[in-house]
C-alpha cells in the first residue's frame, strides 16, 4: 500500500489549515508549538533539543532484534528431497561404485526421490527423508550386515538441494543458497550471493521467516548481537534492497539543493546539509532548518516536522547526533521575508521522488 510522502503531507496540510504557516519562507513558532499539534492536527512541530537526542538514543537501543531471532541453532543437518548421497562401503567398490573405476562419484550419488527414499543394492528401499547423515548410515549397515560381514559405511551428501535460502535484490546472483552440514549465517548467504557494492544498501537488509520480516544492519549486526552469529533456516528469504530506495532531500537556502543516497544505517542532519555544501551564507537564515517527515497515516498521526536553530553553537553537536530516515526533507529556510510561493517551487520538484522514497520506507516498515 503506498502512502503520501512528506511534500504531499504537507502541501495537504498547508491546504486545509490555512493560517497554520506564516507566509514566509519559513515556519514560526507561534504557529505550531514546540511539541504541540496544529489545529487540524495534521502536523506537529518537535524542536531538535540534546533531551530530544537522548530520547532517541534509548529509542535506538531498545529496538533490537527478537531474541528468538538471534538464539536459533541449526540442528544436525537433515536429508530431504532431491538430496544426493554418496554412500562408502569399504572394500566394495561393487556397492560404491557399481559401474566401475570409470563412473565418476557424482553419477554414482544416491538421489532421494519425491517420497524421501533412496534405492541401495541388496536392501532395496532406504527411507532417507528426515534422517541425518549418520543415522542413515547406521541403517545401511545394519541391513548390509545381514549379506556382509561387519560392513564398514560412510554416508556424505554430494548435492544439497532440499533445504535452502533465498537472495535477492542488489545481489550478482538473485539464486538459491543451499543451507548444507556447514550452519549458514546471514553474512555468508550474501557473499555467496554476492553483491553490487555501488547499489546495495547492506544497512536495511530484509530477512523474511516463518511469517514475519525482519530489518537488519548487515554490516553492524557484530555490535548488535555481541558477536554471536545469525543462523539461517531453511526457507529463509534475504532481500538486499537498493540504495536508490534510502534517499533524503535537501532543499532550500543550500548551495547544492537535491537528493541524495546513503550506504550507511544512520546519517545525521549536519551530514544531510554537508551533501548538500553547506548553508548559502548569503541568502539561508540559520534559525530556519527544518527536518519534513511524512506520517505512515495523516488520519492516524501527524506529519512530524523538526526544527534546529543552526545559528546556536550548541546546534553543531545536536545536528551531529540527529539522524534522518530515508524520504526525509531537510528544508534550509532564506533569511527576511520570502513569499511562501518560493517555497511551494523549491519543493515541488521533489514531490514525486520524496513520496517513491517516502513509500518505500513505509513498505518496509510494515512489513
Amino acid at each position: 500500500m503506498k502512502h503520501a510522502g512528506p511534500a504531499a503531507a504537507l502541501l495537504s496540510a498547508i491546504t486545509l489549515s490555512g493560517c497554520m504557516l506564516a507566509p514566509g519562507q519559513h515556519l514560526r513558532q507561534s504557529d505550531v508549538a514546540s511539541h504541540q499539534v496544529s489545529p487540524d492536527g495534521r502536523l506537529q512541530m518537535i524542536e531538535i533539543t540534546p533531551k530530544l537526542i537522548a530520547m532517541n538514543l534509548a529509542s535506538e537501543n531498545d529496538s533490537r532484534l527478537p531474541e528468538q531471532l538471534l538464539s536459533y541453532q541449526p540442528q544436525p543437518y537433515q536429508v530431504g528431497v532431491g538430496d544426493v548421497l554418496y554412500i562408502t562401503v569399504w572394500d566394495h567398490p561393487e556397492l560404491t561404485v557399481p559401474a566401475g573405476s570409470q563412473q565418476t562419484p557424482t553419477l554414482a550419488g544416491r538421489t532421494v526421490q519425491g517420497d524421501g527414499s533412496l534405492f541401495y543394492p541388496y536392501i532395496g528401499k532406504v527411507e532417507a527423508s528426515g534422517k541425518t547423515p549418520a543415522q542413515i548410515r547406521e541403517e545401511v549397515s545394519s541391513r548390509l550386515a545381514r549379506y556382509i560381514e561387519s560392513p564398514q559405511v560412510d554416508v556424505s551428501v554430494l548435492t544439497f538441494a532440499s533445504q535452502r535460502a533465498w537472495v535477492t535484490g542488489a545481489a550478482q546472483q538473485s539464486a538459491p543458497i543451499p543451507i548444507s552440514t556447514s550452519p549458514l549465517t546471514l553474512s555468508d548467504a550474501i557473499s555467496q550471493a554476492g553483491f553490487n557494492a555501488s547499489v546495495a544498501d547492506l544497512s536495511a537488509v530484509q530477512l523474511s521467516r516463518d511469517g514475519s520480516t525482519y530489518v537488519i544492519d548487515v554490516e553492524g549486526l557484530a555490535a548488535k548481537t555481541g558477536g554471536r552469529p545469525l543462523y539461517l533456516k531453511d526457507g529463509d528469504s534475504i532481500y538486499v534492497p537498493f540504495l536508490d530506495r534510502k534517499e533524503i532531500f535537501v532543499v532550500g537556502e543550500v548551495a547544492q539543493p537535491g537528493a541524495f543516497s546513503f550506504r550507511t544505517s544512520d546519517v545525521s542532519l549536519n551530514q544531510a546539509i554537508g551533501r548538500a555544501r553547506g548553508l548559502s551564507q548569503t541568502t539561508s537564515n540559520g534559525n530556519a532548518v527544518y527536518v519534513i517527515r511524512g506520517s505512515r497515516d495523516m488520519q492516524a498521526e501527524p506529519s512530524m516536522i523538526y526544527h534546529l536553530e543552526a545559528r546556536s553553537p550548541v546546534a553543531f553537536a545536536v545536528g551531529s547526533q540527529f539522524k534522518l530516515l530515508p524520504g526525509d526533507v531537510v528544508f534550509v529556510g532564506a533569511a527576511g521575508v520570502t513569499r511562501w510561493s518560493r517555497f511551494v517551487n523549491q519543493l515541488l520538484p521533489f514531490t514525486a521522488i520524496i513520496s517513491n522514497a517516502a513509500s518505500a520506507r513505509n513498505d518496509l516498515d510494515t512489513n
